[in-house]
């Protein structure tokens, strides 16, 4: 099993980034702020104004160092890569079924239903811990509805519209399962977020997506060739099908844990002008340090029946996918929680 390394999330803004001997300095002006040994690092998180020396980022992508560059507020920007690991005969098997509709639409079915039950995992969880709520009991048989809907679906095509049902359904009733102070949620809004919930739901979406950008890249597949997300100029497509296997039990889950224990409060947020809202740069820390922390929390693995990180559970799904493209298994067994 994959070993999870550390991963360096740079924050402080005009920090500055290079190599000295086997390690990675981090400095700001002429001040110091640390300096980590390399190999023990698996990724390098870079949030704003951060920039670092081209022979750091030529060390990096020759010893398997992931680089990502976001912007404050969590959007992905780019990233740096290396050679191209893997298999081609693997890539070029990717490749021939993303052009098959009908290979695209079998895992396309999976992961939308992987995507579905995990969201309605959520709502029974919350059934379970607080009583009966005719929204919540409603929204369950809605997604149970899509869970056998999307089994039958002749498309990819249908299966993204029975998703985007699902995710209508699931987040019309998400408000209810804020108990922290001052939180409101009325709908799923992404560029820019709008309210504290969306701006933190769409930050550990971005930073899961680029979890799994690596574990993909880990096993030699292509992350930007999906199957249920299509071709387009700059989208890590695949990433993005497998993201969704853990919106909800990891990133969800996760925004829902730091709101309702009071972990994250409205003032940790700035309101822009334009309407859109951000953490503060506080804030932004204190999070990242929670969710390494997350990460590192260990679980059983529901098919694989092995321990488990949870930062490790994209490398887990990149290599049962790519198992299923070599033909070693009938099937891809997508992340379902119980």
């Amino acid at each position: 099993m994959k070993k999870l390394l550390n991963v360096l999330y740079i924050t402080r803004q005009e920090s500055y980034l290079h190599k000295e001997r086997e390690t990675i300095v981090i400095k700001q002006g002429d001040e110091k702020l640390g300096q980590f040994p390399a190999l023990s690092l698996g990724s390098i998180l870079c949030f704003g104004r951060v920039s670092m020396s081209p022979f750091l980022m030529g060390y990096c992508a020759e010893n398997c160092i992931s680089i990502a560059f976001y912007t404050e507020y969590g959007r992905f920007l780019a990233q740096v890569q290396g050679r191209q690991t893997g298999n081609v005969l693997l890539r070029r098997t990717q490749y021939r079924w993303a052009d098959s509709e009908e290979r695209s639409t079998e895992i396309a079915r999976l992961i939308v239903a992987a995507k579905i039950a995990n969201s309605r995992s959520i709502l029974l969880r919350e059934l379970r811990n607080h009583g009966n709520s005719p929204a919540l009991s409603g929204a369950v048989d809605r997604l149970g509805a899509s869970l056998r809907r999307v089994r039958t679906a002749k498309s990819v095509e249908e299966a993204r519209g029975i998703e985007g049902d699902a995710a209508s359904s699931y987040f019309s009733v998400f408000d209810k399962l804020l108990r922290g102070s001052g939180f409101t949620f009325s709908g799923r809004t992404r560029r820019p977020p709008t309210d504290p919930v969306n701006a933190l739901l769409s930050f550990f979406y971005s930073l899961v997506t680029q979890e799994c950008v690596s574990a993909l890249q880990g096993v030699g597949l292509d992350p930007y060739v999906g199957f249920l997300h299509k071709d387009r100029s700059g989208r890590a497509s695949l990433a993005l099908d497998l993201l969704e296997e853990f919106r909800a039990p990891w990133a969800d889950r996760f925004v829902l844990t730091l709101v309702n224990r009071r972990q994250v409060r409205p003032e940790d947020f700035v309101i822009e002008a334009s309407g859109a809202v951000r953490l503060q740069d506080d804030t932004r820390k204190k999070l990242l340090t929670l969710y390494q922390e997350r990460k590192q929390v260990e679980l059983t693995h529901p098919y694989l029946q092995e321990q488990v990180s949870i930062g490790l559970l994209p490398h887990s799904q990149a290599l049962l996918l790519a198992r299923h493209l070599r033909g070693d298994t009938e099937c891809y067994t997508p992340y379902v929680v119980k």
